[in-house]
């Protein structure tokens, strides 16, 4: 075949015009000294804060101090694979986090990288971890109810959509327990969650990600994993993972919440780099930055306004206190970022009341704004009721003659108390709660003996869900109880109390004081 010539010389002219188009430039720099999970990089000048850097072995590192002639940089993975003289590359890109509905039932590092052993995430769709907050006018103001399930809360310390609630309290008082069962509440409610668990056992997080796939709520929910065995930096940066991946859905519309178990061990972290980076400490040996750690977190947490999306992010963040003090550096900083905590009483919890919530020290700052209707009619009363209680029970205990209105305030405050435990992950709606709450309301407590307590709220919830379904339908229609639904209602009550009581044998209404009562219900 006879060459063309003209061919010829129109691939060499094109090959000569399009060389060297493609020339890839990696800025490099060299490792000067490595230890104890610290890196600090010779020959970044243009390294940015935050950005992500590719050692060799396919280990990462992320640049934290950016300092004169070198960099300093937390290494995610084993730092005896790295030694000095090690080539450093620059990736150009801020530590980003895969997002998107893929996530959804999966568990992954503080990196975003599934762990779960069900193979890559379908997603291909990132974004930067660290993100400045959404501004005051993208807001909008919290007036939705976050259900949690859990009486106590939803009555006297009630969740708004958007909010930033603080659950406090001292080592295993049932803090991880509130959490998991705000999960739990949320199936059916087309609420998406994130588990953010900092510092915590690695079977301790097996035995939550079995608890919630056991109840299907993990189609809702992603777990965000850095245990105490992983690297400070993870712990670090894993509640930043979080909230970025909740971020793409509130940006979408939707609702989110958001767990971090706990920022007490995420404090820690952060201690031990920033030391471990020369950083100077502050008070407590804490850096005097933890403060900024934590508000630029939960500051991100919100609820956007309808031009913005229209979704949120409740933040339930989890702080450890010792010996129930409050008072102390990490605890009063995140209480001050919050709006609200609910405090967890170990004198409480190991007096078997189950949840722990200690009402006095309690707060919500949304209030009853996050509250339906009917419940905030039955439970404007129940904190001061409580608080009553709790005053003249420490009187009490001195043992002189009480007039028979102590006496009164005394019994129905413990019937208040017995009727507000509630068993772990049996969350209650907020039209159950409601129910029940109109019969301590109208004080239809007061003939039930405290040994009963439970039985009879059983008893109200399967008499409402059974014989009495219309009435409860009419007011999850209604979201209000008006005078007339209000009476029906408190009928039933009456019912389910004589049932009760029918059950008890040699039952004696004098012994309450109550025989004159008794007969106005018509027995």
């Amino acid at each position: 075949m006879a060459l063309n010539i003209n061919e010829i010389s129109e691939v060499i002219k094109k090959q000569i015009k399009d060389y060297g188009k493609k020339i890839e430039i990696h800025e490099e720099g060299t490792v000067v000294t490595v230890g104890d999970g610290i890196s600090l990089i010779d020959g970044l000048d243009n390294a940015m804060m935050g950005e992500l850097l590719i050692f060799p072995h396919d280990i990462y590192g992320m640049v934290l101090n950016l300092e004169e002639g070198a960099v300093g940089a937390v290494l995610m993975g084993d730092d005896s694979l790295i030694k000095e003289g090690d080539q450093v590359r620059r990736s150009n890109r801020i530590v980003e986090t895969p997002v998107g509905d893929p996530l959804l039932g999966r568990v992954v590092n503080a990196l975003g990288q599934p762990i779960d052993g069900k193979g890559p995430l379908k997603t291909t769709k990132t974004r930067p971890v660290e993100r400045i907050a959404p501004g005051v006018m993208t807001r909008k103001s919290v007036d939705q109810p976050m259900e949690t399930g859990i009486m106590t809360i939803d009555s006297m310390i009630p969740i708004g959509k958007g909010q930033r609630e603080l659950i406090i309290g001292d080592r295993q008082t049932g803090k991880t327990a509130i959490a998991i069962d705000t999960i739990l509440n949320q199936k059916g409610k087309n609420v998406k969650c994130i588990y953010v668990a900092i510092g915590q056992k690695a079977s301790t997080v097996a035995q939550i990600v079995e608890r919630l796939r056991a109840a299907g709520a993990m189609d809702y929910t992603t777990i965000v994993s850095a245990t105490a065995s992983e690297l400070a930096p993870l712990q670090y940066l894993a509640p930043y993972t979080g909230v970025t991946i909740g971020e793409e859905w509130m940006e979408s519309g939707e609702d989110v919440l958001i767990i971090y178990d706990d920022l007490s061990k995420h404090a820690v972290a952060y201690r031990t780099m920033a030391l471990l980076l020369h950083r100077p400490p502050g008070r407590e040996a804490y850096p005097g930055d933890v403060f900024y750690l934590h508000s630029r977190l939960l500051e991100r947490a919100c609820r956007l306004n309808k031009e913005y999306g229209g979704g949120s992010i409740t933040a339930l963040p989890i702080i450890e206190t010792q010996a129930g003090d409050i008072s102390a550096y990490i605890p009063t900083n995140v209480i001050s970022i919050t709006d609200g905590q609910i405090f967890l009483n170990s004198d409480q919890f190991n007096a078997g009341v189950r949840p722990a919530v200690d009402a006095g020290l309690s707060v919500s700052r949304v209030g009853s704004s996050a509250q339906i209707k009917a419940m905030k009619q039955v439970s404007g009363s129940l904190k001061l009721e409580l608080a009553q209680y709790r005053e003249l029970q420490a009187f009490a205990q001195f043992g002189s003659d009480l007039d028979d209105a102590t006496k009164s305030v005394l019994e129905h405050g413990k019937r208040v108390v017995e009727i507000l435990k509630q068993k772990q992950y049996s969350p209650l709606s907020q039209i159950d709660q409601a129910i029940v709450l109109l019969s301590v309301n109208k004080k239809r407590t007061k003939w039930i003996p405290i040994e009963q307590i439970k039985e009879f709220k059983d008893e109200i919830i399967e008499h409402f869900h059974t014989s009495a379904k219309a009435l409860r339908d009419e007011l999850e229609t209604k979201k209000a109880f008006d005078d007339e639904l209000m009476q029906k209602i408190d009928h039933e009550i009456i019912k389910v109390v004589k049932k009760v009581v029918d059950k008890i044998a040699n039952y004696k209404p004098e012994t309450y004081g109550l025989a004159s009562e008794w007969e106005k219900l018509g027995k």
